[in-house]
């Protein structure tokens, strides 16, 4: 079969029945898989023979999902993680341990700088975070001996920064290492990193893969691109012997597929940060229709980012749709179609302005969820990113005046005129 386009991935993708199987993927709602023998369970356990046996590690529900992303961003293995936070640890913590250093963009969604400023560190990684403005001095100086990883998003969260992949794949490579980014406002749909240098795909597919805010999950995809064996002293964990598997050398074994066998069998084995297959189903069934959600998400958030800059109460909006943005160019670069649904923008009269305009909205909730079918509203420097000091929250990307404004599917001109009383009602 030719490669199929993305619309017909979405739908068609991962699940392949056979003659007289169910249409619809099913729901293996199983911890375990029934065997014959001993010797054909033992061989599942050494890594020889594939197959389920129990849940943590595979599950064909959460399998098929797995194979439909992998698709859709044109990579060659993935694996699914109950949430975003548990694929970013996952995709870090797999090629880097105790000793290591990483490097980040500023400008992430508050948990991940979070995880990789404290929590990481208390396990011993280090991590440098640099500004996307950085001269290429500043972003030369921060790579050490040790790095292990560069890590950014396409789209940040909730700054709305738009990443030069090509530039910093390029940069990371120079350096030895890969560039792993997350793509969850963009969605492959929108930009697939891979064809621009990336070697490592996160998603939070809580957001527009899932689409309904039903499902918190998370998957990592290998382009299987990077050549680990080139850096042998670098990443042990992948070119020397596991003795947790009786020595098997994962670049050896599994070749293109090393990296996301290694996150499968050993992480998951040992962490179990899995999504249940009810979740995967549910997950499944909001990819069927991300083709026509994005386009529908693209389509609103540029009407309403267009109303906000014409605006007299608006003092600032960030959307790289709108012509004047910064980030414009690179957009029509790497997401020509439209980026996503999210627009961050502050109000005249500052934070407490902002915070009596999100009270008073109407159509659009303040809840702590983003990306989904029903517009939703939140101020990071009050919620998600509550917990970070003034100059974290700079450093960060984040005014105290920033509104996230996560653009529906529901009818355009509704959105607008929620938008408008609530400003009436906040001046």
């Amino acid at each position: 079969m030719t490669k199929r386009k993305l619309d017909t991935i979405c739908i068609q993708g991962g699940w392949q029945p056979k003659k007289g199987e169910p249409r619809v993927l099913p729901i293996y709602q199983s911890t375990t898989f029934k065997y014959d023998t001993s010797d054909e369970m033992g061989r599942l356990f050494d890594l020889e023979d594939t197959g389920y046996f129990y849940t943590r590690l595979q599950n064909p529900t959460n399998d098929a999902v797995a194979a439909k992303i992998c698709e859709l961003e044109g990579g060659v293995g993935a694996m699914l993680t109950s949430s975003g936070q548990a694929a970013n640890f996952y995709a870090i913590f797999n090629i880097c341990e105790a000793g290591g250093h990483i490097i980040s963009f500023a400008p992430v969604y508050g948990g991940t700088f979070n995880l990789f400023g404290v929590t990481l560190k208390k396990l011993g990684i280090d991590v440098t975070f640099i500004d996307p403005d950085a001269t290429d001095e500043e972003i030369e100086a921060a790579f050490r001996p040790n790095t292990k990883a560069f890590f950014a998003e396409t789209i940040s969260n909730p700054s709305l920064v738009v990443l030069d992949i090509e530039k910093f794949a390029n940069i990371a490579h120079s350096h030895g290492v890969p560039l792993i980014v997350d793509n969850t406002f963009a969605t492959p749909i929108n930009c697939r990193p891979f064809e621009w240098g990336a070697d490592i795909v996160t998603h939070s597919t809580t957001k527009y893969m899932d689409g309904h805010a039903t499902s918190v999950g998370g998957c990592i995809v290998d382009s299987g691109n990077f050549d680990w064996d080139k850096y042998h002293d670098k990443f042990p964990g992948l070119t020397e012997p596991d003795d947790s598997y009786h020595g098997i050398v994962y670049t050896e074994k599994f070749g293109k597929l090393a990296y996301i066998t290694k996150a499968t069998v050993q992480l998951m084995r040992d962490l179990g940060s899995i999504p249940s297959p009810q979740n995967c189903f549910l997950l499944n069934l909001g990819l069927e229709t991300l083709h026509l959600r994005m386009a529908r998400h693209c389509e609103n958030a540029q009407k309403v980012a267009e109303y906000l800059e014409a605006n007299e109460d608006v003092a600032w909006v960030n959307y790289c749709g709108l012509k004047g943005n910064k980030y414009y160019d690179l957009a029509q670069k790497y997401l020509p179609n439209g980026s996503c649904g999210v627009i961050s923008f502050g109000l005249k009269g500052g934070r407490d302005v902002s915070i009596k305009f999100m009270d008073n909205l109407k159509l659009a909730a303040i809840v702590t969820h983003v990306a989904d079918a029903r517009t939703s509203v939140l101020h990071p420097a009050s919620h998600t990113h509550r917990q970070l000091t003034d100059e974290q929250l700079v450093e960060a990307g984040v005014q105290p005046d920033l509104i996230r404004f996560s653009v529906g599917i529901e009818n355009a001109e509704d959105i607008i005129a929620d938008i408008e009383q609530a400003l009436k009602a906040a001046r």
